[in-house]
């Protein structure tokens, strides 16, 4: 426990990396860590891209400005937000639940639970099915207390946004758990990065891109700031 949390008071956004190359197995280890974020019915809407060969790393630095902390990294991954792959995530998962020791009860349960999801997150054409299930559910919570589930596909894409960022940070206190570094960038085209990766922009969004590696020898982390305790928590 210890040492997690001093991964997580010792990281911070380092701006310049060595060159050194990134072992595989390094590499396994911190996409796993990833993957074990929660998330909303464990459906993962998130996939990462590790671009670390000379040419496609080239390629993704200038859509990411030539930043820095990009053009210095050892590897970068594109962190995407996916609401395409729901429904296939959640048929992996009851093909385990079936070979697992889940009892028959359980299985019905989260047939029963995705079978809605799938209802829930089906925008329909020009996404008139999102519209109609967004004036039902404001018609219902008038009389109750209920949440609005994400139905059209920017409340998707916020909601997936948000598995994927838990997911990213899990990524970066391995990172420096593992003794290396991480940047992560907002500055990026995100529509001609989309398009370089072969991605739909109507399933798939970049939340961020992670630059990774071990800092420079050089580099020295300017003095950090955060807002204190009491202006950030509010104790009810």
């Amino acid at each position: 426990m210890q040492n997690a949390l001093q991964a997580i008071y010792q990281r911070r956004a380092v701006k310049v990396f060595d060159s050194a190359s990134i072992p595989e197995k390094t590499r396994e280890l911190l996409l796993d860590a990833a993957r074990q974020a929660p998330s909303s019915f464990n459906l993962q809407p998130y996939k990462f891209y590790w671009v670390q060969s000379p040419t496609t790393l080239s390629e993704v630095v200038k859509l990411c400005h030539a930043q820095k902390p990009a053009a210095t990294a050892s590897a970068l991954v594109v962190a995407v937000a996916d609401i395409g792959a729901l429904s296939a995530t959640s048929q992996s998962q009851l093909a385990w639940m079936r070979t697992s020791s889940f009892t028959s009860e359980k299985i019905r349960d989260y047939e029963r639970t995705a079978k809605m999801g799938r209802i829930l997150f089906m925008p329909g054409p020009l996404q008139l099915f999102a519209a109609f299930k967004w004036a039902l559910f404001r018609l219902i919570s008038a009389c109750k207390i209920m949440g609005i589930p994400p139905l059209f596909r920017n409340d998707q894409f916020k909601w997936a946004a948000k598995s994927t960022s838990l997911a990213c940070q899990n990524l970066m206190i391995a990172a420096e758990a593992l003794g290396m570094n991480t940047c992560p960038m907002e500055g990026f085209d995100g529509r001609r990065l989309l398009r370089f990766l072969g991605l739909s922009r109507r399933h798939h969004e970049i939340v961020m891109v992670i630059a990774i590696g071990s800092r420079a020898e050089t580099y020295i982390d300017p003095p950090q700031w955060r807002r204190p305790l009491n202006e950030t928590v509010i104790v009810l």
